[in-house]
């Protein structure tokens, strides 16, 4: 824990991009967006400049065995992990910022929408870590199906199981290509404010975010597929090579050179194909087919890049 900082505790933080990202951000705001998205690209670099970051984390929970193992291998030493059951921390560190992306596999819109599945209500152990340590703000992250499970009615309990810890809560809709992502991906982001120790005691609204990207007046232009990848055409690395479900062929999963990636799925057999060559072709309804010669799912690299990752990430 440090004076100077805001302390960081990460919950289901996976193999880190949460946590790079705000690492990352608070780093833009010491030394400039600029010089550090081209420090971000150099690892040996990026290292040597990190810790000037306002954000500093210093306990991180996943039960993910490679995760953690990756976690590890890109993020300082300092920073404790656990590998456990959440639901059998009996302590939280003291901090001023709590992230985490909850389990969701019952608000998904690509599986069964189950509201009673047990790990819906992981989410309430992140609530238990606010209880007891209270930090100034928290950000948990979900998949925006979360908004339409039980009508809404999900959605609005959690929100106020959250706010009942001492937090202002308010939803966020966001997709990540209107921030620079080349992915098509929509994402709910629950910003707790504390209400005693920032919103009284400063008066503070936590602003809404704007789309940077698109194609409107003063909006950059969105970041393609051919800016983040066109390189890795013809050394693309591993790809996952297993046959087609009909599940998987039964809509569109190739996008152009010109547009942003469908949202990446955490399986290898369910990543997107890959833009070159012919498009799919509609066969009947559910049913689609491969066109051409050229047809391969994107590689390791090529999402990690779609993911945002920088090519000195290493995964285990």
């Amino acid at each position: 824990f440090r004076v100077d900082k805001f302390n960081v505790v990460s919950l289901f933080s996976g193999c880190g991009g949460l946590d790079l990202g705000f690492e990352l951000a608070g780093l833009s705001a010491v030394i400039g967006e600029e010089a550090a998205m081209e420090a971000f690209k150099d690892k040996e670099l990026f290292n040597r400049v990190r810790h000037q970051s306002v954000f500093h984390t210093i306990y991180t929970n996943d039960l993910f065995k490679e995760a953690n193992q990756t976690y590890k291998l890109n993020f300082p030493e300092h920073v404790v992990q656990h590998e456990r059951d959440i639901k059998k921390v009996a302590n939280f560190p003291l901090c001023n910022i709590m992230l985490g992306g909850f389990p969701c596999p019952g608000f998904s819109e690509a599986g069964p929408r189950l509201v009673d599945d047990k790990r819906n209500f992981l989410y309430l152990h992140f609530i238990r870590a606010l209880l007891q340590t209270q930090p100034e703000f928290f950000i948990a992250e979900n998949v925006k199906g979360m908004m339409t499970l039980g009508q809404g009615e999900v959605l609005s309990q959690i929100i106020e199981d959250f706010s009942s810890t001492g937090y202002k809560v308010t939803p966020y809709l966001v997709n990540a290509r209107d921030f620079g992502v080349p992915q098509y991906r929509e994402r709910v982001f629950l910003i707790g404010v504390h209400k005693d120790k920032i919103i009284k005691k400063h008066n503070f609204k936590y602003p809404e975010p704007n789309p940077i990207f698109g194609e409107g007046i003063g909006l950059k232009p969105y970041v393609t597929l051919k800016d983040a990848i066109g390189d890795l055409e013809n050394n693309p690395g591993p790809y996952f090579k297993g046959s087609y479900s009909t599940i998987y062929m039964s809509r569109n999963r190739k996008k152009q050179w010109d547009d942003q990636s469908f949202t990446i799925q955490a399986s290898g057999r369910q990543a997107p194909m890959h833009p070159s060559g012919d498009g799919m072709e509609k066969i009947e309804k559910n049913k689609w087919g491969f066109v051409g010669e050229f047809n391969r799912r994107l590689s390791v690299k090529e999402i990690s890049r779609i993911q945002t990752f920088p090519d000195w990430y290493e995964f285990m």
